[in-house]
């Protein structure tokens, strides 16, 4: 009789293991893996199509009254009237999900101001840099928060929750900060709201810290008397678009069109629009 119950015991995990090799079978053939076919320079010239993701923001694109502006959007068609080609954009703020997109071809490209690391470099290529930008800390003044005054010293931040946005690329350097102190770091991720937001938000009083590009701070501070954005979180870094790594003729390409635009007064304008 135990020898019996041995046998079925043997018997029943024998086809359970069997049933979890079928699913994990099935469920990887599942997974989507990023298409096959190449699409470098030639193939998108050939399409007359170029499909660019950028973030929504009051520097890469947005809405003002009945127009749309932003610097992304202006370095777009200025590459649309050079190639000749349709640049269709797509808004994303996501960073995570703009590159997956690059990756799965849903983008030839990704067009917002991407903060290179190594990390980034492993799976993706970047452009020559056309822009310098650090984080920053984005807190309240001290005539807008009971006369505290604002963190100018990295380590105080020791046990300070920092709200960011989901996935941002604000939440390396923080990780990497909270080592760097020898301290916890409180980081809250807010699925729903991003970066301007979330500094929106620290200006109502809702939150007490974000961090944000500083570029994009400093346009947020002319509005918004009640923020400090003083305080540098990260070191200047130098800022690039992405492209697949199979798409080595496109980052040729792109980066021979922008040594060239950014010496023309074209360059110079909407730079100084927007920076």
């Amino acid at each position: 009789m135990k020898l019996k119950k041995q046998l079925f015991l043997y018997l029943l995990l024998l086809v359970a293991a069997i049933v979890a090799m079928v699913w994990l079978r099935n469920a990887i053939n599942r997974t989507p893996k990023p298409p096959s076919a190449l699409r470098d320079y030639r193939e998108i010239m050939a399409s007359g199509e170029l499909n660019v993701v950028t973030d929504y923001n009051s520097i890469g694109y947005y809405v003002s009254g009945d127009s749309t502006q932003g610097f992304q959007l202006e370095m777009m068609q200025a590459l649309e009237e050079e190639w000749g080609v349709k640049v269709r954009l797509t808004l994303e703020n996501n960073l995570d999900e703009n590159l997956k997109g690059l990756l799965y071809h849903r983008y030839d490209l990704v067009a917002r101001n991407i903060p290179v690391n190594s990390q980034l470099k492993d799976k993706f290529s970047f452009t020559n840099p056309f822009t310098l930008n650090k984080q920053v800390l984005v807190q309240r003044k001290a005539a807008y928060n009971d006369s505290i005054e604002p963190i100018r010293q990295q380590l105080k931040l020791a046990k300070k929750t920092i709200h960011v946005a989901k996935d941002s690329p604000a939440i390396l350097r923080l990780n990497n900060l909270s080592h760097e102190i020898g301290d916890t770091i409180f980081i809250r991720e807010d699925p729903t709201y991003e970066a301007e937001q979330l500094v929106m938000m620290v200006a109502a009083g809702d939150i007490d810290f974000t961090l944000c590009d500083e570029k994009v701070a400093l346009r947020l501070a002319k509005i918004l008397p009640e923020i400090d954005v003083e305080t540098d979180i990260s070191f200047t870094q130098f800022e690039s678009w992405a492209v697949r790594r199979d798409s080595p003729v496109l980052l040729d390409s792109l980066n021979s069109w922008l040594d060239r635009f950014r010496n023309t007064e074209a360059f110079a304008r909407i730079y100084d629009k927007y920076y």
